[in-house]
C-alpha cells in the first residue's frame, strides 16, 4: 500500500466519521425542536381551552339573559292576549244576551200581531155582515120611499138632474150677463190694447213685404258681377237708384229694399235688364238706371192719364197726373191704391147720382182722395190733409178739396163729398177679396190652427180644411171616449177663440171611430 492509498483511506474514514457526527447532531437537534414544539403546542392548547371556557361561560350568561327577556315578553304577550280574550268573551256574552232579549221581544210582538190579525179578520167578517144588512135595509127603505112618493129611483134621479140643470143654466146665464156687462164697460180699453198689439206684431212683416222687391238670379257668377270688384257695382247701383241691395240674405235672389215704391220699381227693372245684358259696371249701371227712370216717368204719366180717361174726367194738372200714376206702385193690404181710387170714384158716381150731387166733382173727390199717399213720406201730416193741400195748389175746386181732406173726419165736412168718399172708401176696402191677407200670414194661421188641435191628449191627426174655416180632429178611440170627444170639441173652440185671430167663424169637427180589420186566409 502506497502513500496515496493510505491518505485516501484516512480521508474516507474522516469523512464517514464527520457524516455520522453530523447525522447524530441533526437528530439531536430535531429531537430538541420537537420537544420544544410539543411544549408550545401544549401551551397553546391550554390557552385555547381557557379562552374557549371563558367564551362558553359568557355565551351561557348571554343566552340565559336572552332567555329571561324572551320569557318575560312571552309572559306579557300571553297576559295581554288573555285580557283581550277575556274582554271579547265578555262582549260576546253581552251581545248574546241582547240578541236573546230581542228575539224574545220579536216573538212576543209576532204573537201580538197574530192575535191582532185574528181580531181584524173577525171584525172584517162582521163588517161584511153589517154591510150586507145595511144594503138590505137601504133597499127596503128605498122601496118604501118609492111607494110613499109614487116615484121610482130613476124618475127621482131624472127629476133631480133636471132641477140641477135648470139651476146651472140660470147661474150660467147670470154669470154670462155679468161677464158681458163687465166686458162692455172695458170694451173700448181692451179694443185699443188689442189693436195696438196687432199693429205691433204686423208692423215688421208688413214693412218687409211693402218695402222690398226680389229679382231672381242664377248662379254665383252673376252674383259676383252684381257685387263688382270690392263692391263698386253695388255702390254705384245704390247711388243711382236710392235703394239698398241685399244679396246674401236670400239664396238665388237679389233683394231691393226702399220705402219709395217708384224708386224700388226703377231699381227692380234696372237690375233685371243688367242681369239679362250681362255687362255690369258703373257706367252701364248709370245708363240703364237713367233710361229706366225716363221710361218710368212716362209710365207713371200714362197710368195717371188712363185712370182719368177711364172715369171720363177732363184733363188735370200734370203734377196731379204724375202723383196719380205713382199710386200704381203702392199697395194697401195687397190692394193697389190706384185701382182702389178708381173704384171709389165709380162708387161715388152711383151715390152722387142718387143724391143729386155734381158727378164730376164726385169723381174727382173719389179719384184724388188717396193722392196724399204718394207723397206722405215727403211732407208731414196725414195723407188726407197733404193730398187736399196738393190738389188745392193745382187748381181743383174747394168742394173737391174738402171732400179729399174730410174723408177721414180730420176736418169738418162742408158738403156731401167728404161723407160719400168715406162711405165709398170703406166699401172698396172692406169688400170680400179686396184686401187679401198675405200667403205667409195665411199659412201661419193654418199651421197655428192645426197645432192647437194637436196640443190635446189623444189626438191622432189634425187637418185645417176649407181655407181654414174648418178644423177636423181625428182622435184615438182607445184613449178618448164619446163624452170626452164632445168636451174636447168645446175646449178646442175655446182655445182657438183665445189664441187665434181669424175672419168669420171656424167649425171644429172631432172624429172618433173604431175600425175592426181582419184578413181571411
Amino acid at each position: 500500500m502506497n502513500w496515496f492509498e493510505v491518505n485516501y483511506l484516512e480521508g474516507a474514514g474522516v469523512l464517514v466519521g464527520g457524516i455520522l457526527v453530523g447525522f447524530w447532531a441533526a437528530r439531536y437537534t430535531r429531537r430538541q425542536s420537537r420537544a420544544s414544539l410539543e411544549r408550545q403546542e401544549a401551551e397553546i392548547l391550554e390557552s385555547a381551552r381557557k379562552e374557549a371556557g371563558a367564551v362558553i361561560r359568557e355565551a351561557k350568561l348571554s343566552a340565559n339573559e336572552e332567555i329571561l327577556k324572551l320569557r318575560e315578553q312571552t309572559e306579557k304577550s300571553f297576559q295581554n292576549r288573555r285580557l283581550e280574550l277575556s274582554e271579547t268573551e265578555n262582549r260576546i256574552a253581552q251581545r248574546e244576551s241582547l240578541i236573546n232579549a230581542q228575539l224574545e221581544a220579536l216573538t212576543q210582538r209576532e204573537n201580538g200581531l197574530r192575535q191582532q190579525q185574528q181580531q181584524l179578520e173577525q171584525q172584517l167578517a162582521g163588517a161584511h155582515d153589517d154591510k150586507k144588512r145595511l144594503a138590505d135595509l137601504i133597499a127596503k127603505r128605498t122601496e118604501e120611499l118609492e111607494r110613499a112618493a109614487h116615484f121610482s129611483q130613476a124618475e127621482a134621479r131624472a127629476l133631480l138632474l133636471r132641477a140641477v140643470e135648470v139651476d146651472s143654466l140660470r147661474d150660467a146665464a147670470d154669470l154670462s150677463r155679468h161677464i158681458v156687462d163687465e166686458a162692455r164697460l172695458k170694451a173700448e180699453t181692451e179694443a185699443r190694447r188689442i189693436i195696438s198689439l196687432a199693429i205691433q206684431r204686423f208692423a215688421g212683416q208688413h214693412t218687409f213685404e211693402t218695402t222690398t222687391s226680389t229679382v231672381a238670379i242664377q248662379g254665383d257668377e252673376i252674383k259676383g258681377k252684381i257685387i263688382g270688384r270690392e263692391g263698386r257695382n253695388i255702390r254705384s247701383f245704390e247711388a243711382a237708384t236710392g235703394v239698398t241691395v241685399m244679396i246674401d240674405d236670400t239664396p238665388n235672389a237679389v233683394v231691393l229694399s226702399g220705402f219709395d215704391p217708384v224708386r224700388r220699381e226703377i231699381a227692380r227693372e234696372s237690375m233685371q235688364r243688367l242681369i239679362l245684358d250681362g255687362r255690369i259696371h258703373p257706367t252701364r249701371i248709370e245708363e240703364i238706371v237713367a233710361k229706366v227712370s225716363q221710361e218710368m216717368e212716362e209710365a207713371i204719366v200714362r197710368a195717371g192719364e188712363e185712370a182719368i180717361y177711364k172715369l171720363g174726367l177732363p184733363p188735370m194738372h200734370i203734377e196731379i197726373v204724375k202723383k196719380l200714376g205713382a199710386l200704381k206702385f203702392r199697395h194697401s193690404f195687397s190692394q193697389n191704391i190706384l185701382d182702389h181710387s178708381v173704384e171709389v170714384a165709380q162708387l161715388m158716381v152711383l151715390m152722387a147720382a142718387e143724391l143729386g150731387v155734381d158727378l164730376i166733382a164726385a169723381k174727382k173727390a173719389g179719384l184724388l182722395h188717396d193722392i196724399g199717399k204718394s207723397m206722405s213720406h215727403e211732407i208731414e201730416g196725414s195723407h188726407a190733409i197733404v193730398g187736399a193741400d196738393f190738389v188745392k195748389r193745382h187748381g181743383e175746386p174747394e168742394d173737391v178739396v174738402n171732400g179729399v181732406a174730410s174723408h177721414h173726419d180730420e176736418v169738418p165736412h162742408t158738403n156731401l163729398l167728404g161723407i160719400l168718399v168715406s162711405a165709398a172708401d170703406a166699401m172698396s176696402a172692406s169688400r170680400p177679396g179686396a184686401r187679401s191677407e198675405s200667403m205667409t200670414t195665411y199659412l201661419k194661421r193654418l199651421e197655428h190652427l192645426e197645432q192647437i188641435g194637436l196640443s190635446f191628449t189623444g189626438v191622432e191627426k189634425c187637418f185645417a180644411v176649407q181655407a181654414g174655416r174648418e178644423l177636423r180632429v181625428v182622435v184615438q178611440p182607445a184613449k178618448v171616449s164619446d163624452d170626452e170627444a164632445t168636451a174636447m170639441a168645446r175646449n178646442i173652440v175655446r182655445k182657438i177663440e183665445d189664441e187665434l185671430q181669424y175672419p168669420g167663424q171656424i167649425r171644429v169637427t172631432v172624429v172618433r171611430e173604431t175600425r175592426c180589420v181582419e184578413y181571411a186566409k
